[in-house]
């Protein structure tokens, strides 16, 4: 799945949050400076090129969803990242966060313990 660019990324949570819109909905919804109806529109339909949305027509005008969750998302970003930064190694990313101390030692056990819970289960 092709990256997003950061406002793509603002766009995506903007229809996870609110669920199908229309591009006039999507400018109400933005904050002040209002973006410009056409600009939002090129930007949607850009995310519908790379797969994130799909629209449904009514008459002349367009309403979009996305066609991927946001864990979905999320699940892909972070695997991504873990690619390009760690070699593919979790644990060197999980090592990373605990020497830069993002993550705890009480953490880490915390984690431990939850998943070897679900292994049980």
């Amino acid at each position: 799945m092709e990256k997003l660019t950061r406002r793509e990324e603002e766009l995506m949570h903007c229809f996870w949050k609110h669920g199908a819109l229309f591009v006039r909905e999507i400018v109400a919804l933005s904050p002040d400076p209002k973006p410009h109806f056409n600009t939002l529109s090129t930007m949607v339909r850009a995310l519908e090129a790379k797969g994130y949305v799909a629209h449904k027509a009514f008459g002349g005008t367009y309403q979009y969803y996305p066609l991927v969750s946001e864990e979905e998302f999320s699940r892909r970003t972070l695997s991504s990242v873990i690619a390009r930064y760690f070699e593919n190694s979790c644990l060197g990313a999980v090592s990373a966060l605990v020497e830069e101390e993002r993550i705890s030692v009480g953490e880490l056990r915390e984690l431990i313990a939850r998943i070897e819970n679900q292994n049980r289960g």
